[in-house]
């Protein structure tokens, strides 16, 4: 019995899970565990669950989500191999796309009563308080990481940066005072925004995002040229995968996300079903790889 990792991909971090199959063509024969590496609540939760509920009845068997946060998404990644180079396996030739899934905005958001309304002036306030303003993700090497060090580097501030294990503790860092701003996906933030316990400053997209169309692009405030982040979703299986399985998990993938009902849940929670090939994902991979590595080199992270 061949052993088949099949992985989901929120950002710079993905997930893991096993499933038995004898034949590709008759794969699969037991449910397949998607281990997702975030907390419950984060985007990459809600959209492996949209997902498992539509693909297992287009495969024939449960998809079962079980989640893993910590330790900036190892149980993965391909391309966490950027921050992390003492890996148990090798990322660079562990895991083969199967397909993308959906991009997304991110959002960047603080307390009611934090003494910025909008990005120009979130950017004065952190040059009048080098060091002092703290900015929360949920996770280390994190897209929303990342997006954090994006920002400092093209406003030229300096923002304090915590990691949490998921989104709800970084959110609930924002609204304890532990952290003054939080850059993560609308998914996780909109709920909390709609009810006006955070306050929405931008999306870090270049345009308006369709789930939050009255914030505006942190590029409009003039004060970030060239910012522009968006994360993605995706589904890997192991490096050695027959291409037939690769082959029945991207066509499983792709009827889902053309599926009008999932794309009516997916822009629900704030993304944009984006579907590919495995070639194309492979290719839109390569270059994240090398967009992000520079902005690690940018900010003295190093390999660990």
């Amino acid at each position: 019995m061949k052993r088949l990792l099949l992985a989901f991909a929120a950002a710079l971090l993905v997930t893991a899970g096993f499933v038995a199959c004898a034949r590709a063509e008759d794969y699969p024969q037991r449910p397949i565990r998607i281990v997702v590496s975030f907390g419950p609540g984060g985007g990459a939760d809600i959209i492996g669950r949209i997902l498992a509920d539509s693909m297992q009845g287009k495969l024939g068997q449960p998809l079962i989500v079980e989640n893993k946060p910590g330790a900036g998404g190892i149980l993965g990644n391909d391309v966490v191999a950027v921050t992390k180079k003492n890996m148990p396996y090798d990322t660079n030739a562990a895991f083969a796309p199967v397909g993308q899934v959906a991009t997304a905005s991110l959002m960047i958001v603080t307390r009611p009563d934090f003494p910025a309304s909008d990005i120009k002036e979130l950017v004065a306030y952190a040059k009048d308080h080098p060091g002092k303003v703290v900015f929360a993700s949920p996770g280390f090497a994190a897209t929303q990481h990342f997006a954090g060090e994006m920002f400092k580097q093209i406003a030229k501030v300096d923002l304090l940066h915590v990691p949490y294990k998921t989104s709800p503790e970084a959110i609930n860092a924002v609204l304890g005072k532990h952290a003054d701003i939080l850059f993560d996906t609308v998914s996780a933030l909109i709920g909390q925004v709609k009810s006006g316990q955070l306050k929405a400053l931008a999306v870090t997209g270049k345009d308006r995002f369709p789930a939050v169309p009255d914030v505006p692009p942190a590029t409009d405030s003039g004060v970030l040229p060239g910012y522009d982040v968006t994360t993605w979703y995706g589904i890997f299986a192991p490096r050695g995968t027959p291409p037939a399985v690769i082959a029945k998990l991207n066509k499983a993938l792709n009827e889902s996300l053309a599926d009008e009902a999932v794309k009516k849940r997916m822009a629900t929670v704030g993304v944009v079903v984006n579907s590919s090939t495995p070639e194309e994902f492979g290719r839109f991979l390569a270059s994240e790889y090398e967009r992000w590595n520079a902005v690690r080199e940018a900010a003295n992270i190093p390999q660990q």
